[in-house]
């Protein structure tokens, strides 16, 4: 029986989950009344459970290997329950916006269940304007910024009309044994250093760039801890993580983002550097209201993951991500300034071909043995504080209007982990002409995200009107 290993990076994420800080990532949609005016929950379901061999990882859960002998692999839920995934809510009279968010945050408190496969989804009724809201959550060692859009495929049509999927007849896999499992680790690790090298010589690889791409390697994580120890945090942004979360919603135009990158940004700016320059605005407000006191230089850094997935190749399933350090110059008044700044940061970067120390660091440890590697993962989640001050992820989304049960999707708000020791991660997705922007906050240290989601509309009109 071949055993569906997790990788280093997937395994780190579930090695970094603590009480504080659950490893989920997911999203809320939001969807406009479908064509007869009610929607079907309990078509909803079905529909889910009708879909889930698109994606075979949602019936399957996570199985440590004794003795942390291996890293643990995926195996099928033998008593694989839907309706215990799939899970209907309310929102009281008059089902706010404010409502929504409210549930959001309190659905983001509650860390997933790990003898179960690990996602949820609930069905929000009593939306305003009769509209349904659903909440995804995913645990991040399933899924990452592009994969996560999964979930899609279980729910999601292009057409009002739903796709037909073929009839499954799914039977869950018998699972090994603990004795199996423990004898498979060992092989492999005996077997690991012999096949790597197998491989080296048989793509004919120059030690050479071996050599040099672990020095690039070391380089990054170098680079990360060095300029680690030169700064000094910001207050507001670090604090004692707790259980619970709050959550926060802005909704721009993603029109208003490509004409500011085509006007303002120079050769090879993106839409990523207006999403920055947006964030850094939102983040100078945010900070005035809270009374910090902001120098020229003041910075923010943030880590901003970036997919390394290769173009055209097929769909695999799990993380293949890697993350930049970008300083946003909060200090600076003038949001043109601060847009220019980031985009030649950022620029830099790619021309450098130096990812953050994440990566590398996940990379070495995949060379380690579980035990050490979660170790170290725990060691980094501990230590996100001193290295970036907020999480930025930024994932292009669909750019035509996407369908459930005949209901058009409004808008889709990503939601992102809080690292340890921080207050606010910034989830930014485009769909079908909107720029959504999700801030998983902590409950206690963040009480004002409110002001910090409005900050964002507000930096995105100073940043259109900059001359």
């Amino acid at each position: 029986m071949v055993q569906d290993r997790l990788s280093p990076l997937d395994a780190s994420f579930l090695f970094m989950e603590e009480r504080t800080t659950a490893m989920t990532v997911g999203g809320v949609m939001t969807f406009d009344p479908p064509p007869g005016g009610d929607f079907d929950t309990e078509a909803f379901t079905a529909l889910i459970g009708e879909r889930l061999a698109l994606v075979p990882r949602y019936r399957q859960k996570v199985r440590e290997v004794p003795g942390r002998l291996g890293l643990p692999i995926w195996v099928d839920d033998q008593d694989f329950d839907l309706d215990f995934h799939v899970r209907r809510s309310a929102l009281p009279a008059p089902g706010t916006d404010e409502a929504l968010r409210e549930l959001v945050g309190r659905l983001l408190s509650r860390q997933l269940d790990r003898s179960r496969p690990l996602w949820e989804i609930y069905l929000v009724e009593g939306f305003e304007s009769d509209r349904l809201a659903v909440v995804t959550k995913t645990h991040h060692a399933m899924v990452d910024g592009l994969a996560s859009m999964d979930v899609g495929a279980v729910l999601l049509d292009r057409t009002s009309e739903p796709r037909t999927v073929v009839a499954d007849d799914w039977q869950p896999r018998r699972e090994p044994s603990g004795l199996r499992l423990a004898a498979s680790a060992v092989v492999e690790n005996m077997l690991r250093p012999r096949s790597a090298f197998e491989a080296m010589v048989r793509a004919g690889s120059d030690m050479r760039q071996v050599a040099a791409g672990v020095v690039r390697g070391v380089g990054g994580v170098f680079d990360a801890v060095r300029g680690a120890g030169r700064r000094d945090p910001l207050g507001p942004l670090h604090g004692r993580t707790g259980e619970q979360r709050r959550f926060g919603m802005a909704r721009t135009s993603l029109a208003e983002h490509r004409t500011i990158r085509r006007e303002q940004c120079g050769p090879g700016g993106t839409v990523t550097d207006v999403v920055l320059a947006v964030v850094a605005g939102a983040l100078r407000r945010w900070l005035i209201s809270r009374g910090e006191p902001l120098l020229e230089g003041s910075t923010v850094r943030a880590m901003v993951p970036v997919s390394v997935r290769g173009r055209g190749g097929p769909a695999v399933s799990g993380n293949r991500i890697s993350a930049v350090f970008v300083e946003l110059p909060v200090g600076e008044a003038d949001p043109g300034e601060r847009l220019r700044l980031i985009s030649e940061e950022m620029a830099a970067g790619k021309k450098r071909g130096r990812s953050a120390g994440t990566s590398a660091v996940v990379g070495l440890a995949g060379l380690a043995t579980p035990a050490m590697h979660e170790m170290g993962a725990r060691l980094s989640n501990r230590l996100s504080g001193r290295l970036f001050d907020v999480l930025v992820t930024h994932v292009p989304g669909p750019p035509r209007p996407l369908y459930a049960m005949g209901a058009r999707m409004r808008d889709i708000y990503p939601v992102v982990p809080l690292a340890h020791g921080q207050t606010v991660a910034i989830g930014v997705t485009s769909y079908d002409g909107t720029v959504c922007y999700g801030l998983n906050a902590d409950r206690d240290a963040m009480p004002d995200v409110g002001v910090l989601a409005a900050a964002l509309d507000e930096s995105l009109a100073e940043l259109r009107d900059s001359p």
